[in-house]
């Protein structure tokens, strides 16, 4: 899916119509060139909460190269994930340099992310994240 512009677009751009809890994206996806390309925007939620995207895609491989996921309540930093290798972080180390960053101290809690990948999509992972948090938020 990473390999193919087509591929990647129907997934970004079908997203507000698969997912419960979306209302709508402002999600760009977008071709540098014949091998690279680069998504960015922000996927917006029922209960004030925003995802901020920017990715690195290299088509020709078919991996994500670089990423950046931030979730937000209204203005409010819930957490976000980046993929800067941490790689004298031992608790980090199973999924290196894939991680989350988490309260308190949310700049340096990190945890690891076994959910995130460079060789598939992450939009429906962090999409199915955000959907079960806000699932919890409706059954309390």
């Amino acid at each position: 899916m990473l390999s193919s512009i087509v591929d990647y677009s129907f997934l970004v751009y079908s997203i507000p119509d698969t997912y419960e809890f979306v209302t709508h994206s402002t999600l760009i996806l977008w071709e540098i060139d014949a091998k690279r390309a680069i998504l960015k925007g922000q996927v917006f939620f029922a209960g004030n909460i925003r995802l901020r995207v920017l990715e690195a895609v290299n088509l020709r491989k078919g991996v994500i190269e670089e990423y950046g996921y931030e979730i937000y309540r209204e203005t409010d930093k819930l957490y976000w994930y980046d993929s800067w290798s941490h790689p004298d972080d031992p608790v980090l180390a199973a999924t290196d340099p894939h991680h989350k960053h988490v309260y308190p101290n949310i700049k340096h809690n990190r945890i690891p992310a076994p959910g995130l990948s460079f060789t598939k999509p992450n939009l429906p992972f962090l999409i199915e994240e955000i959907e079960e948090l806000l699932r919890k938020d409706k059954q309390s």
